[in-house]
């Protein structure tokens, strides 16, 4: 057998009791005969904690300083579960991410991994030892240690099992794998024995929180197999995997939300060919990512331009562009937050006409305006009102069919 690489979450090792479970599951799949990689989080909220400490202390942190400060609850977490491992009588050690050969660019807090060496790993591999890596955290060519940002620890489990071209790569979280909604908010929520890298890509991208974007991207790009199960319950998860193995009725598979969405408008941009390059380019260079944008002609003269960016990034990007405002030729910007992102996910969509057209009249009959619609080939995205989202969500979660009586029949049909 080949190699695992096994991702537990903060949840995963928020107590003394739940890194003996960890421990034990690690050591079932090392008696099974794999090598084994373990990539931990920090332990259950620390990292929350740290970050309060930090703006206690000061209320504009450098970026360097906040990785330095952030990085030390995942060499908590590493340290004990390789005690608790080596209690067991397991050969065990622990590893940094930089320690782990984990190799990033320059930016803080956002850090990309550019490569990763292998060899220290594949070392203690084999030696027969079990190795426990921080997750979220890297080292920049300058010798800075660096943080991957949200969801930086599935993004290490998936980037070490590509470069160890491991057998698969199984992400233990608080949840038993994938569903067609969060189940929390739509209680007929189904969950899915497989779902197609591209579905699961969306999905994270509009808000499904099981996965980070980064993680799926990479899994799809190396063809990492990926399995999403819970740390506390013993049962089969979800399999993430190529669309052309798997199978379905459906042409919507999931229904996904994310409740923190911002909507700048930016009016009375001069109508010329570089226009929205200038506008972007401003907000790549600040880091700032952009989901939709709509351009509508005001005059022949004047173009106005609305786009949607994570809420937490709303007055970053407003500011941006007031900075930019005698290149950028505008007369006025507005921004609007307190909204919300409804989607339906599905590889489905691409041969089954009427998506759209079902999701706006559910929409309209639940009395929900939207106010800005973005697709892809395999996605509808509308943006809503916050306290409209939740609604949208069980509406369309019946509306296409999700719910578990639905979903069993059209499954055996």
């Amino acid at each position: 057998m080949g190699i695992v690489v096994q991702k537990f979450g903060g949840t995963s090792v928020g107590s003394v009791e739940r890194i003996q479970r960890v421990a034990d599951t690690v050591a079932k799949t090392k008696a099974s005969g794999h090598q084994v990689v373990v990539v931990v989080s920090a332990m259950g909220k620390s990292t929350d904690e740290l970050v309060e400490l930090a703006y206690q202390i000061n209320d504009d942190p450098s970026p360097r300083e906040m990785d330095m400060l952030l990085t030390t609850g995942e060499q908590v977490s590493i340290a004990l579960l390789t005690m608790a491992l080596n209690a067991k009588g397991l050969p065990a050690r622990s590893m940094t991410g930089w320690q782990a050969g984990i190799r990033t660019n320059r930016i803080h807090g956002k850090a990309m991994v550019q490569y990763v060496d292998t060899k220290p790993i594949m070392q203690c591999l084999e030696r027969g030892e079990i190795v426990v890596v921080a997750g979220f955290q890297g080292i920049s060519p300058d010798g800075e240690i660096t943080t991957l940002g949200r969801g930086g620890s599935d993004t290490s489990a998936v980037t070490l099992a590509a470069a160890l071209q491991a057998d698969y790569c199984e992400i233990y979280t608080d949840v038993t794998g994938v569903y067609t909604a969060d189940p929390r908010v739509v209680p007929n929520a189904q969950k899915m024995d497989e779902i197609s890298y591209e579905e699961m890509l969306e999905l994270a991208h509009l808000g499904a929180g099981v996965l980070h974007p980064r993680s799926v991207e990479s899994a799809l790009l190396h063809q990492v197999q990926l399995v999403v199960r819970s740390s506390f319950v013993d049962e089969p998860g979800t399999w993430v995997k190529e669309a052309d193995a798997m199978e379905t009725a459906l042409n919507v598979r999931g229904i996904a939300h994310d409740l923190n969405v911002a909507r700048i408008k930016v009016l009375g941009l001069p109508n010329r060919e570089d226009t929205l390059a200038r506008l972007f380019g401003c907000l790549a260079d600040a880091h700032i990512n952009v989901d939709m944008i709509v351009q509508s002609e005001h005059d022949s003269k004047h173009v106005d331009v609305a786009f949607s960016v994570d809420e937490a990034e709303g007055k970053e990007a407003k500011k941006v562009l007031e900075e930019a405002k005698e290149e950028l030729g505008y007369v006025k910007i507005l921004s609007e937050s307190g909204l919300a992102k409804v989607s339906a996910v599905g590889v489905g969509m691409m041969t089954r006409p009427g998506v759209a057209a079902k999701m706006f009249a559910t929409l309209s009959e639940a009395g929900i305006r939207i106010k800005m619609v973005s697709t892809s080939e395999i996605k509808i995205s509308c943006v809503v009102d916050r306290e409209s989202a939740l609604d949208a969500v069980r509406k369309l979660h019946t509306a296409f069919g999700l719910d578990v009586k639905e979903l069993a029949e059209a499954t055996h049909s």
